[in-house]
């Protein structure tokens, strides 16, 4: 059974930066695209952005050059550094893992919370 730890979470300024972190642990047998999604009070969960095990990435809109996505494909853990952070970006953010293919099989983290503000 594979289980994510999400870290990194926390209280800041607009404009300031947070990094969070996402680490796979248990029997894992490959890891495949990781992926980082968020859900504010009252709103659908929505992907913020994901990376595929060779690096390709993939941003929402609302984040595009102010999110950056990475992987350590060594410690099974993925990144995301969050830089000019905005009140919309306020959200529990959760890890996602896809450890299995055809049919896919997805793990989620529990969650960390993130709050934007002054």
């Amino acid at each position: 059974q594979v289980q994510l730890v999400e870290s990194g979470g926390g209280l800041v300024q607009p404009g300031g930066s947070l990094r969070l972190s996402c680490a796979a642990s248990g029997t894992i047998f490959s890891i495949y695209t990781m992926g980082w999604y968020r859900q504010a009070p009252g709103k659908l969960r929505e992907l913020v952005a994901t990376i595929t095990r060779d690096g390709s990435t993939n941003y929402a809109d609302s984040v595009k050059g102010r999110f950056t996505i990475s992987r350590d494909n060594a410690k099974n853990t993925v990144y995301l550094q969050m830089n000019s952070l905005k009140s919309e970006d306020a959200a529990v953010y959760y890890c996602n893992t896809e450890i299995r293919r055809f049919p896919s099989q997805f793990v989620w983290g529990q969650g960390t919370q993130v709050t934007v503000s002054s």
